[in-house]
């Protein structure tokens, strides 16, 4: 399903159209003309080995929050539980 980016004439509005076959014309969602210019738009590929990696990447960065996290809540504990005679 393609996604057009345009650029409305009047309002100098920018938006992203999804196009399906049974869409109506392209038309401002700000000002409803459709006096529009179409932008030329970076295309999106991917493919199984960059979906793996990023798949693998986001884990990484989630463990080590889950691991950074628990240090803390342990570390937190710890001075709760402190005895108030030896805090400085």
């Amino acid at each position: 399903m393609p996604i057009y980016e345009y650029l409305c004439r009047q309002c100098g509005n920018r938006f992203e159209y999804l196009l399906l076959s049974s869409s109506s014309p392209a038309e401002c969602p700000s000002c409803h003309k459709q006096d529009l210019t179409q932008l030329v738009s970076l295309c999106a590929m991917t493919s199984e080995n960059t979906r793996d990696a990023n798949y693998t990447a986001a884990h990484k960065k989630a463990t080590k929050a889950h691991k950074n996290k628990q240090r803390d809540e342990h570390h937190d504990l710890h001075e709760h539980f402190q005895d108030p005679k030896t805090k400085s």
